[in-house]
Formats: C-alpha cells, structure tokens, sequence
C-alpha cells in the first residue's frame, strides 16, 4: 500500500487512509466464512435522481446508483415494516466496490442467521470525478450531504417498507465514509436513531502537516480536469477536497480554490477546510446528539486514522455524549467482513427500534 501525500494533515488521502491504487483495483479484504444455513437477502439495484445535485459545476451525476439490501423475509411478509441502515463507502470507490469489500450481502445473510433483526440496508453511490464528495455541500461538487439526508431517505421510506422514523433509522460509514458518517451524524442528528463510525479521517481541525514542496508545484500546474486524472496516487485527493470544501464558481474549469498560490499557504482557503472538520463544529449540535441511543466508532490498531477515532471518542466523552470506541487487531480495511457481520449490524439490530408501532 502507498502511503498517503502529506501535503494535508485533514485530506481525502488521510480518509482514505490504506486504499490502493489504481483507482480501478478492488481492494482484496479477508472474508468470513459462510453461515450455514443463512437465508438469502435480496439486492435491488435502483437509481435515485438527487434535486440537490442538480447544477453542480463539476458535472457530478445528479441520478445516482443505490443498492438496497432486502432482508430474507421482506419478500413473504408484505406487511412488515423494517428498520434501515445507511451505509456510505470511502474514498477513490463506489457503493459496489464497497459492497465487494465488506463481502455485501453474504455479512447481512450471515449476521440475521446470527440472531441479528432483520433490516433494510442501503449503499448510495457518491463517488464523484474526483473520486469522492466528502458527503459535502458547495456548488462545484454537489449537496452530497443532502443527498443523503434528504434526497436519497425520502426515496427510501416512500418506495420500501421501511419504519420511517429516526429511532428505526441508523447511519454507518467506513474511511471518507466515516468522516460523513460523522458530519452528516453531527449535523442530523434528528433523523437518526443510531450512529456507527468506521475508521474515520479528516475529524479534527490539524490545518496542514509540513509542505510537500514537490506535490505542491505539481498542484498548482493543474490546469484542465485531464491534469487532475494524471496525477499519482493520493495526489488527487487534494483536488477532491477543494471541489468539497473550497469551491469558487468564478474559476473555471474546475471551479475551486487550491490551498496554495505561488508555493505559499493561502490561510483564506485553509480556514475554508479546517471549518469543515466535524471537531471544529461538534460543539454546536451536542444537544441534538444526545438523542443518539448509541453511537459506535471502531478502528483497527494498524490503520493510519486511529487518532481521528479516538479524537472523536474524546470528543463525544467531553459532552457528555455517550459512545463507545473499539480498538481492533487490524488495518484500515482487512476486518472489513467480519465488522460489519459480527459487530455493526448487530449494534443497529441492538439500538434500532425492530418493529413499526402498531396503529391505533
């Protein structure tokens, strides 16, 4: 694996942490083994047409691939109604790819054959021409974090028989996942019952790590989109986070503002990032995120975002939030099955409301 550019301290190489390149590789993650006896989930593969999307200047897909997992007895049980998960992917892959990663659907299968509650989950597609939204909001890359809490849920509940209440609804997110999971977690808090974060970077307000004086004059000679798929690796991260956190409409043809000018920080533009590490605003929604009945941040001891993880439990332990913070024996994605089956959809059949109430 390549270690990611050090040019950002809070970059998309960081909440990518541990992911090869090529882009087109699929990572190749431990799989657990199969359940026996497990009872086959459904996978629908829908596309969702996302009005906050629309008019992005980066020419981001406004009709989106989404992936929905339907439980083994939504098929015979037309009157039950479900819980739902929604699970977002990291950096430089799509919700497919992901899908592939965690070993999607044989973990549902093998996690309700456990004991788990059955439920609905959900893998939207944000996968952007810079190879990832950071589930932001701006102009040039889209409104990727209403897409998912207003756009792609109002679907959902109005096309799937869902419990379409916050105490059935949870929210999950691995890598550039996690970090949406947590600002769209933070910020939403009132359409969410239950919180999970997976190897999460970019949490905290660190600014910048030291120059890369080469990477930075390899940026800054980025003129045309073609320029931005030549660069190495991680390199293009940077430019990912700028369209995310950074966009300026009036500078075509990307339409975004690099931290850098002349090899000089432009500390206009790093306070553009900085403001959008969920530590920097954390304090401002900490009433809402006690409504969280649980919420759960995981991390291998291998993985190069552990301090994200536990900045974020120290953070969450200061207000006074309840939360839990696991440590595991592993990298940013080799565990990725077994999490998901023998540790995240148990949390959510756990901590999620299981069955719609009764009308009276």
């Amino acid at each position: 694996m390549k270690a990611p550019m050090r040019l950002l301290a809070i970059s998309l190489a960081s909440l990518a942490c541990g992911l090869s390149v090529p882009a087109s590789a699929q990572m190749t993650t431990l799989r657990p083994p199969v359940v026996e006896g497990a009872a086959k989930v459904r996978v629908d593969a829908i596309k969702v047409h996302s009005p906050a999307l629309e008019g992005n200047l980066e020419g981001n897909a406004t009709t989106r691939e989404v992936y929905v997992v339907l439980p083994p007895s939504y098929g015979r049980d037309s009157k039950r109604r479900y819980p739902v998960v929604y699970a977002l992917h990291g950096y430089w892959i799509g919700a497919r790819q992901w899908m592939g990663e965690i070993h999607m659907p044989q973990t549902a299968e093998g996690a309700f054959a456990k004991g788990t509650p059955e439920m609905v989950v959900v893998f939207p597609d944000s996968k952007t021409r810079h190879l990832g939204s950071a589930y932001a909001s701006g102009g040039t890359v889209g409104d990727f974090e209403s897409w998912i809490s207003r756009d792609l849920i109002a679907h959902i509940d109005s096309h799937y028989r869902t419990i379409a209440r916050p105490e059935s609804r949870g929210l999950v997110g691995h890598s550039m996942g996690g970090y949406g999971a947590t600002r769209i977690g933070i910020k939403h808090s009132d359409l969410f019952g239950a919180l999970y974060v997976m190897s999460p970077g970019g949490l905290t307000a660190r600014g910048f790590g030291p120059p890369d004086p080469a990477a930075m004059a390899e940026a800054e000679k980025v003129r045309t989109m073609a320029d931005v798929e030549n660069l190495k690796g991680f390199r293009r991260g940077l430019f990912a986070m700028a369209a995310a956190f950074a966009p300026n409409p009036n500078k075509p043809p990307l339409y975004l503002d690099l931290p850098m000018e002349n090899g000089e920080m432009r500390p206009e533009i790093v306070a553009k990032f900085t403001a959008n590490a969920p530590l920097a605003f954390i304090d401002q929604y900490a009433a809402g995120l006690k409504r969280y009945k649980a919420i759960a941040i995981d991390v291998g001891d291998k993985d190069g975002v552990g301090a994200d993880a536990k900045a974020l439990h120290a953070a969450l332990d200061g207000l006074g939030i309840a939360n839990s913070l696991e440590i595991y024996d592993g990298d940013h994605t080799s565990h990725l099955g077994f999490r998901m089956q023998d540790h995240v959809l148990p949390f959510f059949g756990r901590n999620l409301v299981v069955t719609a109430s009764k009308k009276k």
